[in-house]
């Protein structure tokens, strides 16, 4: 960390690379560097000038009166391991290298980054870039890019971004809406220094009390997500990742493989470390702001109070588009509400207090919506109607929300005049948006944001060491299968191999002919599935390959004759062992797939979702990094909509609500012990949910 922190607040640094040339990188960082002189020594280097820009110029490293705490690289690419060698001898050990020419380029580009990490390792050196566009410390004084713009102000937000475009228009648009920065490093390629390291550097910084990041690849995703994971319980660390949808990705030969591509991988390692990903530029400072200024909620239920209709249907349509909750309000509430507002309110959520309302109107039912059990948060909206000063609103919207222990989210529409109510929120660290979906979303920011710290508490327990399968078994089937040049398992070696693990499974039995078949399938009883047995085919329906409900012996012979005559016309060349049969179960509500996929860069995750003969055209699926406890697993199923339809049933699907009516009747006060697959949406206030479900 010594080392990473030279890299915002040197007590010198050497630019390589300086010239008074205009237009050029070399002058741009220098005229940036200049204006921090009176903190710290600035020395241009560049042997074919005396002075640059009237500072005195050096012809190499070596030459410095002073070993520099950084160094900033410009040349170009080839010049650079000369650079990183001479600094290494001087006795540096931080470099910025701006530079580009590297690995982006092609394999001359790779060799020289190689040779340069060679060299950095040698003496100890850490290196941000190559093709960087350099870091920026306001509280410092200390800017090292090539941006053309002012210094941003001094504020509690570390912004880090692998693109130095995207970084420069970023802060760009950050000054001119008057926001601090704590920090900013843009860091290219990452041959050496990464996001976590500099995860780990603002993490334990006092001034930085949130970190944006703009990442287009995660570099080593372990480290990654151990920073991420160490701090995101006291300085949330929100992310903007280009890349949610692969078009151009190859599907893979197994379902998990053809389902699971980059992004959900990116996804998970998001959601374990405890970090919220947002869409686009605005959400990334919004998240920054309301993150750290407002009690987080329990649940997703949020109540809106408005004095306009047309609004409140936008809050409730950006609600739903974000998967959140419209809050049911209680009867006690509303007949609460009844003789303190005008007979035509709303007497639901959202909560329509009319146009006409006043602070006291606003008061009421703001306190009654957040003593409301049901209710998780309120967004609270104004527009300028009726006599009410939008400023006097305000205040006594700060006075409760002070004082709530649930969020209370703010949207005063307009201009001009609402402006000083705005200014009141901010002062108050109360969240405040323009227009009411924005403030919708960053309610469902601070609800995800809240649920990524619960499962940063989550430990699964360890597996003893003696529930390892026999490692010379599963050698011993993985041995046959690649002395025989296959990549896929059969069906009847995957089930092993997952007994092997004490994962249950069907035991297919295999038929190399149609009276084999007829006689296994009388032994298992009707009725049977018929399946192709083939090393060649794994989406064996595709080619007409299963056959179910056989109920004779009879209708299994005629079945084999006709699977060998479709598979063989399908799949010429396969290799058919012949077919297995199994007994069906013919009744089920839903079919699931569970799967895993290890990924060389992101390591193994578990997926689960619809399953079927559909399952790639649906992809309602959902991953979770592994090892996962009840909790975990639980939340991997939640994002999919399969979900819904096992907890909660689907038309004809029986559920257990009458049972648990009946209990609560016989037994009002108790708490249920056993599940319930209603849960937490349960309508019948006498019940309470352990944290279980």
């Amino acid at each position: 960390m010594d080392k990473i922190k030279l890299f915002f607040n040197p007590k010198s640094v050497a630019l390589v690379g300086a010239t008074d040339k205009e237009g050029s990188t070399g002058k741009i960082i220098l005229q940036n560097l200049i204006k921090g002189k009176d903190r710290r020594a600035v020395y241009p280097v560049n042997p074919n000038r005396e002075s640059v820009l009237e500072q005195k110029c050096y012809p190499t490293l070596k030459d410095l009166p002073e070993v520099p705490d950084l160094v900033l690289v410009v040349v170009p690419a080839k010049f650079v391991p000369q650079v990183i060698e001479d600094a290494g001898k001087v006795g540096t050990k931080s470099v910025i290298i701006i530079s580009a020419g590297f690995k982006e380029v092609g394999s001359e580009g790779k060799a020289l980054e190689e040779k340069i990490a060679e060299i950095a390792k040698q003496y100890g050196i850490r290196i941000i870039g190559p093709n960087c566009m350099g870091t920026m410390s306001p509280a410092s004084g200390f800017n090292a890019t090539f941006a053309r713009m002012e210094m941003p102000k001094t504020g509690n937000v570390a912004f880090l971004s692998q693109s130095g475009a995207l970084g420069s228009a970023v802060l760009d648009w950050a000054i001119a809406r008057n926001v601090g920065f704590s920090g900013f490093a843009s860091i290219g390629s990452m041959m050496d220094v990464n996001f976590g390291d500099l995860i780990d550097y603002f993490g334990t910084d006092e001034n930085t009390k949130s970190i944006i990041v703009y990442l287009e690849t995660m570099g080593e995703a372990k480290k990654f997500m151990s920073a991420a994971r160490g701090f995101a319980r006291t300085k949330p660390i929100i992310v903007i990742k280009p890349g949610r949808f692969e078009e151009s990705a190859q599907a893979a030969k197994s379902h998990t493989g053809s389902m699971v591509g980059n992004a959900m991988f990116v996804d998970a390692i998001f959601q374990r470390a405890g970090v919220v990903r947002v869409d686009n530029i605005g959400d990334l400072f919004s998240c920054a702001a309301i993150l750290n200024t407002s009690n987080l909620p329990k649940g997703a239920n949020l109540a809106i109070v408005t004095n306009a209709g047309g609004p409140a249907v936008l809050a409730t349509d950006s609600l739903m588009e974000q998967k959140g909750k419209l809050a049911h309000i209680s009867d006690e509430t509303v007949t609460a509400l009844n003789p303190v507002l005008p007979p035509s309110w709303s007497k639901g959520n959202p909560m329509d207090i009319l146009g006409d309302a006043d602070p006291e109107r606003y008061a009421v039912t703001l306190e009654a919506a957040i003593k409301d059990p049901g209710v998780d948060g309120v967004v609270v909206i104004y527009t300028p109607q009726g006599a009410a000063n939008p400023l006097d609103i305000a205040k006594t919207i700060v006075k409760i929300a002070k004082k709530s222990k649930k969020p209370v989210l703010t949207s005063w529409m307009g201009d001009a005049n609402v402006a000083e109510a705005r200014k009141l929120f901010y002062q108050h660290n109360i969240p405040s948006f323009e227009f009411p979906e924005e403030a919708v979303k960053g309610y469902i920011f601070m609800y995800r944001y809240a649920r990524g710290l619960e499962n940063l508490y989550e430990t699964p327990e360890e597996l003893a060491v003696d529930v390892d399968p026999s490692k010379e078994y599963i050698r011993t089937i993985l041995k046959k299968v690649a002395s025989e040049g296959r990549t896929l398992l059969s069906e009847t070696e995957s089930k092993k191999f997952l007994q092997a693990y004490g994962i249950d499974a069907t035991v297919p039995f295999l038929a190399r002919d149609a009276k084999d078949a007829a006689q296994i399938a009388s032994a298992l009883r009707f009725p049977v599935v018929m399946k192709i047995a083939s090393p060649d085919i794994s989406h064996k329906s595709d080619v007409g390959g299963v056959i179910l409900g056989l109920k004779t012996e009879a209708e299994v012979e005629k079945a084999f004759a006709t699977m060998m005559e479709n598979v063989k016309a399908a799949c010429p060349a396969a290799n058919i062992e012949g077919v297995t049969l199994q007994r069906m179960v013919d009744k089920y509500d839903y079919e699931l797939i569970i799967g895993s996929k290890k990924d060389p860069v992101f390591g193994p995750v578990i997926l689960f979702g619809s399953g079927g003969i559909e399952a790639e055209f649906q992809k309602d699926v959902a991953v979770g990094l592994p090892p996962l406890n009840q909790v975990l697993a639980r939340r991997v199923m939640e994002g999919t909509k399969i979900y819904e339809m096992l907890y909660k049933g689907f038309r004809t699907t029986a559920r257990r609500c009458k049972k648990l009516v009946k209990f609560s009747k016989r037994y009002p006060n108790k708490i249920l012990t056993r599940h319930c697959l209603v849960g937490s949406g349960c309508p019948i206030p006498s019940i309470r949910c352990l944290p279980d479900g």
